[in-house]
C-alpha cells in the first residue's frame, strides 16, 4: 500500500474514533511521514487533553540497587559484594521522605533492586514506614517484578501481596518492568525476570484491587517495530478489560554502563515517532507521558506536539536512568518545569498522582476534583 493511500485510510479511522489495526501501527512506525504522526498524534492529544500539559511534585527512592537479577540492558544494579552496592536503612528511608514532605512533593516513587537476602518483610516496612510517618505521600511502588520477586520469596499469591502493601499504605504501582512483552526479545535481554502473562497479570490483580497503575515500553535496543506494535496491543486489550491504567510511558534505552553499550542510541527522530504511535495505538489510555528524565529537556518538549500531554515531575533523587547515561538533570524545579511546558505554547496543570489538580497556598497544598471533571 503507498504511503498516502495508507493515511488517507487511517486518517478517518482516528477522526471517528476508530481503533487502529496491527496492520495500521507497522505502517505508522515504518513508514508513515513524522510531521504527518505528530498531526494526527496531537489531534488525538488535544481531543483527550486540550491544551493542558501535567506535572507532578514527586521524588525517587530506590532503596537497593542490589538486584539477584542481570538483564543487560541494566546499569543501575549491582552484586551483593560489589563496592557499589548499597542497602538504605530506615533512617536514611525517612529521611528521604521527610525531605519529600519539606519539598511539598505529593508523590514518591518507589523501585530498585531485588536483594535475595532482604526479606519481604524489609519491603513491605518501607511502604509502612513511609506511610505511617508521611500519610499524605501518595507512594507509588514497586514494579512488577518485584511483586513477582515478592510471590517467590514467600509463595503466596501476588493478589494477597497486593492486597498487604495497600493495607500498609501503598497508593498506586508503577509501569516499570515490562520492557518489551514479545518472547523473542523478552527472553534474551531478561530471560530469568517475570515474563509477560505475569507482569500483565500482576497490574490486572492491581486494578482489580483498586489499585491505579502505569505502564511502560522500553525501546531503541534489539526489538523491532513489530515487537513494540505487540506491545502497546497487549496494553490496550488490558485496559479494555480493567481501565485501571493511569498513563503509558515510552522509555528511550540508554545503553552506556549496560551490557549492550555497543548498540546507538535511539534519535530524537524515534523517540518522537514512538511517541506519536503510542497515542494512536492506544486509544482507551488516558494519558501518555514525555519523561524528560530519558528524553532530555528538549525531547520532551517536542514531545508535548507528538502526543505527550505528561511531563513527569520534579524527579528528585533519581538513579536508574542517569546510571545508564543519561545527562538530563537530576532534578528540576517547579518553576522550571511550568516554563518548558509554557515555551511550548501548553498550559501547565500540576497533577497529583491520580491526576486531580493539586491547589497550593504558599506551603499547603490540597488536591481537587479530578482534572477530566476540574477542565472541562
Amino acid at each position: 500500500m503507498e504511503s498516502s493511500s495508507a493515511i488517507c485510510e487511517i486518517r478517518p479511522k482516528l477522526n471517528a474514533g476508530e481503533r487502529l489495526s496491527f496492520d495500521d501501527g507497522l505502517f505508522l512506525y515504518d513508514h508513515a511521514d513524522l510531521f504527518t504522526l505528530g498531526e494526527l498524534a496531537n489531534l488525538v492529544r488535544e481531543r483527550k487533553n486540550g491544551n493542558f500539559t501535567y506535572y507532578n511534585v514527586n521524588t525517587h527512592l530506590n532503596p537497593t540497587n542490589v538486584c539477584i537479577y542481570r538483564c543487560i540492558f541494566c546499569a543501575f544494579r549491582a552484586d551483593l559484594k560489589s563496592p557499589k552496592g548499597y542497602v538504605m536503612s530506615d533512617e536514611q528511608i525517612l529521611e528521604r521522605a521527610g525531605e519529600a514532605e519539606r519539598r511539598g512533593a505529593t508523590e514518591m516513587h518507589i523501585v530498585g533492586g531485588l536483594h535475595h537476602q532482604l526479606p519481604y518483610d524489609w519491603y513491605l516496612n518501607v511502604v509502612r514506614i513511609i506511610h505511617d510517618a508521611f500519610p499524605r505521600l501518595h507512594l507509588k511502588a514497586y514494579t512488577a517484578v518485584e511483586w513477582h520477586w515478592f510471590s517467590e520469596l514467600t509463595s503466596r499469591p501476588t493478589r494477597d501481596i497486593l492486597a498487604e502493601f495497600k493495607d500498609a499504605g501503598l497508593g498506586s504501582l508503577p509501569g516499570g518492568g515490562a520492557e518489551i512483552f514479545h518472547p523473542e526479545v523478552r527472553d534474551k535481554i531478561c530471560e530469568h525476570k517475570a515474563d509477560a502473562d505475569a507482569w500483565i497479570r500482576i497490574h490486572r490483580e492491581a486494578h482489580e484491587l483498586g489499585l491505579r497503575s502505569n505502564a511502560t515500553m522500553l525501546y531503541g535496543h534489539i526489538e523491532n517495530s513489530a515487537h513494540r506494535i505487540d506491545h502497546l496491543i497487549r496494553l490496550r486489550e488490558l485496559q479494555d478489560q480493567t481501565g485501571g491504567f493511569q498513563t503509558f510511558i515510552p522509555l528511550a534505552f540508554h545503553p552506556d554502563n549496560t551490557k549492550l553499550d555497543h548498540i546507538k542510541k535511539a534519535s530524537v527522530l524515534m523517540d518522537l515517532r514512538t511517541m506519536a504511535v503510542s497515542r494512536l495505538m492506544l486509544d482507551n489510555f488516558p494519558h501518555i507521558k514525555a519523561y524528560w528524565i530519558m528524553l532530555g529537556i528538549k525531547t520532551a518538549q517536542l514531545a508535548l506536539s507528538f502526543g505527550a500531554d505528561d511531563i513527569d515531575g520534579t524527579v528528585v533523587h533519581e538513579k536508574i536512568y542517569h546510571d545508564a547515561g543519561s545527562d538530563s538533570p537530576e532534578e528540576l524545579t517547579v518553576a522550571e518545569l511550568r516554563h518548558l511546558i509554557e515555551e511550548t505554547g501548553r498550559v501547565p496543570v500540576e497533577r497529583d498522582t491520580l491526576y486531580h489538580e493539586v491547589e497550593r497556598e504558599e506551603h499547603a497544598w490540597k488536591s481537587g476534583k479530578p482534572l477530566s471533571l476540574a477542565r472541562v
